[in-house]
């Protein structure tokens, strides 16, 4: 299962968040969105873990956690899939 962590410092590592998520379970994987141009932290990350139970727990015992003097705001990752076609160019 997937989940989005949102409202992250933004001097928060992928270190860090396997850390803290690492306590309830397995994480396979941690990502911190990044802006193209400048490579700085856009403020929310995913972390993958295997099983659903595990993901659970991460959710609720995360979910307004303070840190870096932001609160987390956790939920699972909706998926990709049902977007009606290719979406239309920003400019």
């Amino acid at each position: 299962m997937r989940l989005c962590v949102g409202h992250l410092a933004l001097i928060t590592s992928e270190k860090a968040l396997r850390q803290l998520c690492a306590p309830d379970g397995i994480v396979e994987r941690v990502q911190i969105i990044t802006a193209r141009e400048t490579d700085r932290s856009r403020g929310f990350g995913c972390v993958e873990m295997p099983n659903a139970t595990e993901t659970t727990a991460t959710l609720a015992g995360l979910q307004g956690t303070p840190c870096g003097g932001r609160t987390f705001t956790i939920t699972e990752a909706r998926s990709c899939e049902g977007r009606d076609g290719p979406q239309r160019p920003r400019w």
